[in-house]
């Protein structure tokens, strides 16, 4: 009797977003159903913002909503576009009026963006917040609420960062605090995951390794759309610092020097351009330097496609997908052996070298004599080398092994969060943010005391296994004949 009881005492009273029953009912359901998830992808950067975290959630969200899944995507407002939105297959993306501070990050203030954020999660029954990027204050933000929301929680970081300069402390401290009581970490490279473990001091066993992908089929290699008169070297990048701009318009000027049949076709827009139109205008290389500026996600191959080498300057990175596309595209790589890259592209691929100008120039003047001598692979061999090494519909199986994982942990009550912020982040920063999660509680009670959750209209799917496509396709399996029995 004594263990009967014990199995069907209360469990311990889940935050107010969700009572215990209706929460319950929610995990059994879903478990009936095979385990699909309602996510929300939370993150600054998105389209239109071009790059390569925009990319990530975009594509891992359309592979995710074709296995079944309901996805939709929160981020903050670019100019005219806000509110709602519905991209392709179903996939919904609220864009809030949130301030941009900085590079499009908003400002925080871990509780201006509460009522909006709960407002989404509620609406569309979320069970899973999925935030991105480090550099991200809304997904810090988003992290924070739903875990004050008793929401599962999935972080995944793109970026490596420094240990000693004051802008990478002070992340590093703000990372600690939002990854020590998060459900799961995603990390694009080995690299990374050591970097990530590193900064935020996290267990290993709760941190995972998932690449990013390419889409093959939307890179393609064309040879004809090049110009053999001449070698063309295809960069596009931003044009920040952190890619290694400043050791392009060294390589830009020596290279051009000793080769005249070299030129570059440079894509990509930033502060550092000045510096580029600079050495362009010293050197008189109108006509062998060519700015493109931005340029739309779907105008990269027919730039790629263009150039026989990609040339990657990064003075820090994760996982580099520009290498990645290019290669796709049946391009010769050249990169600088940095961060999570040498783990990218096998060494048939991939020219890696130091950042530096000289070591750069050595790389690209060794690619350049194998190409005028004809003997490197031709694109189509490259591209179905490529095509086979990275698959969005691979990263997001491994993702849902993630999200099956995260479900099935219990998230920390309110007292649990905060001796783990005390414990886990030092005496001054868990002290200050234990206080902020106590205000981040209260603020929530008097946002449902304000307006109840049950005031809140749910949303139409317009993906998962409940929206109208989802139930197709539900239907269609249905009706398939079960060799089994026949």
């Amino acid at each position: 009797m004594g263990h009967r009881k014990r199995g069907h005492t209360h469990a311990p009273k889940t935050p107010p977003s969700l009572d215990t029953h209706s929460s319950n009912t929610l995990r059994h359901s879903e478990h009936e159903q095979g385990l699909k998830h309602r996510i929300c992808m939370v993150s600054d950067f998105f389209y239109p913002n071009m790059g390569g975290v925009e990319s990530h959630i975009y594509q891992l969200s359309q592979c995710l909503i074709e296995k079944g899944h309901k996805v939709v995507i929160a981020t903050h407002a670019y100019g005219d576009r806000r509110g709602i939105r519905y991209l392709i297959n179903g996939l919904k993306v609220y864009y809030l009026p949130l301030q941009v501070m900085y590079n499009q990050s908003t400002a925080t203030t871990c509780f201006h963006s509460l009522p909006l954020l709960r407002c989404v999660f509620v609406r569309e029954r979320i069970t899973i917040v999925h935030a991105h990027s480090s550099f991200s204050a809304m997904a810090h933000d988003a992290l924070f609420h739903a875990k004050t929301m008793g929401l599962n929680t999935v972080f995944t970081d793109h970026s490596l960062f420094g240990f000693a300069d004051l802008s990478s402390v002070l992340t590093n401290k703000l990372l600690t605090v939002s990854l020590c009581d998060t459900n799961h970490i995603v990390c694009v490279s080995y690299t990374s995951k050591e970097n990530t473990v590193l900064r935020a001091a996290l267990d290993p066993e709760i941190v995972s390794v998932i690449p990013n992908a390419v889409d093959p089929t939307d890179f393609t290699p064309d040879p004809s759309r090049r110009d053999n008169s001449k070698i063309t070297i295809v960069v596009i990048s931003r044009l920040v610092y952190r890619k290694g701009i400043d050791l392009l318009s060294g390589i830009i000027p020596e290279l051009c020097g000793k080769h005249p049949d070299l030129c570059f076709l440079i894509g990509g827009e930033g502060p550092k351009r000045i510096i580029l139109e600079e050495v362009r205008e010293k050197y008189q290389l109108h006509d062998r330097v060519r700015l493109l500026g931005a340029l739309d996600h779907k105008d990269v191959r027919d730039v790629l496609v263009q150039g026989h080498i990609f040339l990657n300057t990064s003075l820090t990175e994760a996982f580099c997908m520009a290498i990645v596309e290019g290669a796709s595209c049946g391009l010769q790589v050249v990169s600088t052996r940095v961060g999570g890259i040498p783990e990218v592209l096998p060494d048939e691929l991939v020219t890696l070298c130091e950042p530096s100008v000289r070591s750069i120039c050595d790389g690209l003047e060794t690619v350049i004599a194998s190409i005028r001598a004809e003997k490197v692979a031709s694109p189509a061999t490259i591209h179905r080398k490529v095509r086979t090494l990275y698959t969005w519909r691979n990263v997001a199986e491994r993702t849902e092994k993630v999200y099956n994982r995260v479900c099935r942990e219990p998230v920390l009550p309110l007292s649990a969060r905060l001796h783990r912020l005390r414990s886990h982040c030092g005496a001054v920063a868990g002290s200050i943010f234990s206080f902020v999660a106590v205000i981040n509680f209260i603020f929530l009670l008097f946002l449902q005391w304000l307006r109840p959750d049950h005031l809140i209209d749910v949303a139409v799917d317009s993906s998962g296994p409940h929206s109208r496509m989802g139930q197709q396709l539900s239907k269609k399996k249905s009706k398939a004949p079960n060799p089994a029995v026949s």
